[in-house]
C-alpha cells in the first residue's frame, strides 16, 4: 500500500473516500455541505458508536466522492487500540467495496495516553494488517482482486511533517514484518520445514546485514543438543537450530573503541513445523492447525528483520529451535529421559518424557541454555507452548511468565501501547515442585492442572539469574474468526510488542 502525507483536510482530497472518525453522540466536525448530508438522517443511522459505519455518497457536494463514517464510541472509553481497531474495520470495508484509493483524516488527539503521533502509527499499522491476505495458493480467487492500495493521510495542521514521516516509516517496518511473520506461519508443514525455515533466516540475514548460523543435525549431535535432537528424531526432516545475530552498537563502538560490548538481548523462539503430538498423538480434530506450532520461532525471524531495518542500537540476539514433532520407529517415546544442551552449567538437565506432546517446552530448553551461555543482559522467548495457556486467558492475551519484575513491566508497558496483549500469571515454587521426577532431574509435564504454569517452571530450569521473560502465546498465534484488524489465519503476534519493548529498552 502506498502512504502519503499532507496537512490539507481530508474534504479537500479528490478521492474516491474519505474515512472521518467520530464519537459517540458528538456532532461530527465538517464543512456545511456534511452537515447538511448528515442532516437528511434519521436518529439511529450513525451515532458514533464503536464499531459503527456510515457511508455517505456525497453526489459532487465534497471533493471526496463518499464519506465513510466511522465510530469510536466514547470519547472518555477512547484508546489508541480503539482506533486501530477502527481502522482496520474501515480498510476492509472500503476493500470489500471494491475502493483502492482513499483518505483518512488522522484524529487530532494531544493528551498524556494518545498523540498525533500515536493515531497516525496506528492508523498505517492497521491499515496494512487489516488488508493483509494469504493467497498463496489460490492467486486467481476473484475475491481477492481487490485491493486498497493508496491512502492519503491528512495531519492535523500543527503536526511536524518530518516526524510524521519518520512514524510513517517505523509503521510501515514494523507491519510489514508482522505480514511476513503470517505469511510464513501460514504456509503448511509440507512447505515449511525446520530446513525451509533455515534458508528464510539466511536470506533475513543477507538482505539486512545479520549474522547467521544454523547448527543441523551433526553440529546438534556434536554440541549435545539433546532435546532438540529427541523431539525431532521421529522426522525425516531433521532439526534446526538458528541463531541471527545484529549488532546495532557498531557505530557507538567505533566511536569509543575502548567501551565495552553492552551484552545482547536474547529472544528465544519455539518452531515445531508441524506437530502431531508424536508418539502422544493429538485427536485428528484440528490437528491441521499445528502447523501454527512454528509461530514463535517464526515472530524471532520478524522481530529481527525489523529491528535491522530501524536500526535499534541495540545487540540482538535471535535464537530458533526447530523440528518437526512426528510418530515413527525412530520417535522418542513415553518413558524416554533425555539430556538436554549442557549449557554453562556444563551438565545437561534431565527430562523423564511423560507426554511427547509437551515438546515445545524440551526444545525451548536448548535454546534457552545456548542463549544463557552467551551471556545476554535478558532472553524473552516467544512459543505457543500450551492449551491451558488458552483455557485460561482465551485468545484475547498471551500468558506472561518470568522470573524479572521489570522486564515484566516492560513488556506490559508495549503490550499495552500494541494491543498484543499479555496477562501475568505466577511461578511459585508449588509449581515447580510439579514437574519433579523420581527419576531425572525433571518431567515435562505437570499434570492436567496450571499446565501453563508448570510449563513455565519447566523453562525457568535453564534461565539461571539471567532477567528472563516468557510469552505462551498459543491463544494469540491465530485466529479462526475475523478480527477488526486481522484476518483468518495467523496473526505475527510479538513482532509489534516486541519491537516496542526494544525501542523503548533504555
Amino acid at each position: 500500500m502506498n502512504f502519503s502525507l499532507t496537512s490539507s483536510s481530508v474534504f479537500t482530497q479528490k478521492q474516491p473516500a474519505a474515512i472521518l472518525f467520530a464519537f459517540e453522540s458528538q456532532p461530527v466536525a465538517g464543512p456545511a455541505a456534511l452537515k447538511n448530508l448528515l442532516r437528511r438522517l434519521g436518529p439511529k443511522e450513525f451515532r458514533g458508536r464503536e464499531r459503527q459505519f456510515l457511508l455517505l455518497h456525497t453526489a459532487g457536494k465534497l471533493a471526496p466522492q463518499r464519506v465513510l463514517l466511522v465510530g469510536l464510541g466514547k470519547e472518555k472509553d477512547f484508546t489508541v487500540e480503539t482506533l486501530r481497531r477502527a481502522m482496520g474495520m474501515a480498510a476492509k470495508k472500503l476493500r470489500d467495496l471494491g475502493i483502492e484509493r482513499a483518505a483518512v483524516q488522522v484524529c487530532d488527539c494531544d493528551s498524556e495516553s494518545c498523540a498525533v503521533t500515536d493515531c497516525l502509527q496506528a492508523i498505517v499499522e492497521a491499515s496494512l494488517l487489516a488488508t493483509y491476505r494469504f493467497r498463496q495458493f489460490k492467486p486467481n480467487d476473484e475475491s481477492n482482486s481487490t485491493e486498497l492500495r493508496s491512502l492519503a493521510l491528512c495531519l492535523p495542521p500543527h503536526t511536524d511533517l518530518k516526524v510524521a514521516k519518520e512514524i510513517l516509516a517505523r509503521a510501515q517496518i514494523v507491519a510489514e514484518a508482522t505480514n511476513f511473520v503470517r505469511e510464513i506461519d501460514n504456509l503448511p508443514g509440507n512447505v515449511v520445514t525446520p530446513r525451509v525455515l533455515a534458508d528464510y533466516a539466511r536470506t533475513i540475514a543477507k538482505e539486512n546485514n545479520l549474522k547467521c548460523t544454523v547448527l543441523a543435525k551433526k553440529e546438534l549431535q556434536q554440541g549435545g543438543f539433546g532435546g532438540l535432537l529427541a523431539v525431532g528424531g521421529g522426522s525425516v526432516n531433521e532439526p534446526q537450530l538458528i541463531v541471527l545475530e545484529y549488532d546495532g552498537t557498531s557505530e557507538s563502538q567505533s566511536a569509543k573503541p575502548n567501551a565495552q560490548r553492552p551484552a545482547p538481548i536474547a529472544l528465544v523462539g519455539k518452531a515445531i513445523t508441524f506437530d502431531s503430538g508424536g508418539i502422544s498423538i493429538k485427536p485428528s480434530d484440528k490437528m491441521d492447525e499445528m502447523k501454527f506450532d512454528k509461530c514463535g520461532g517464526v515472530a524471532v525471524l520478524g522481530i529481527l528483520k525489523a529491528v535491522a531495518q530501524l536500526k535499534l542500537p541495540l545487540r540482538i540476539l535471535g535464537i530458533i529451535s526447530s523440528a518437526e514433532n512426528m510418530p515413527s520407529a525412530t520417535s522418542y517415546r513415553p518413558g524416554d529421559i533425555v539430556t538436554s544442551y549442557k549449557g554453562p552449567d556444563k551438565r545437561g538437565v534431565t527430562i523423564e518424557v511423560l507426554n511427547t506432546d509437551a515438546e515445545g517446552r524440551i526444545v525451548l530448553g536448548d535454546a534457552l541454555a545456548f542463549a544463557r551461555e552467551q551471556k545476554p543482559q535478558a532472553i524473552v522467548d516467544f512459543a505457543t507452548l500450551t492449551g491451558a495457556c488458552v483455557v485460561a486467558l482465551g485468545s484475547f492475551a498471551a500468558g506472561l511468565f518470568g522470573n524479572n519484575d521489570e522486564l515484566q513491566e516492560k513488556i506490559r508497558a508495549s503490550a499495552e501501547r500494541t494491543g498484543e496483549r499479555a496477562w501475568p500469571l505466577p511461578l511459585w515454587q508449588e509449581y515447580k515442585d510439579r514437574i519433579k521426577s523420581d527419576v531425572a532431574d525433571i518431567k515435562n509435564t505437570g499434570g492436567r492442572y496450571g499446565g501453563a504454569i508448570t510449563a513455565a517452571a519447566f523453562l525457568a530450569k535453564y534461565v539461571g539469574d539471567v532477567p528472563w521473560a516468557h510469552l505462551d502465546i498459543a491463544g494469540t498465534a491465530w485466529t479462526t474468526e475475523e478480527l477488526p484488524y486481522l484476518t483468518k489465519g495467523a496473526t505475527g503476534f510479538g513482532v509489534r510488542l516486541v519491537v516496542d519493548l526494544l525501542r523503548h529498552w533504555s
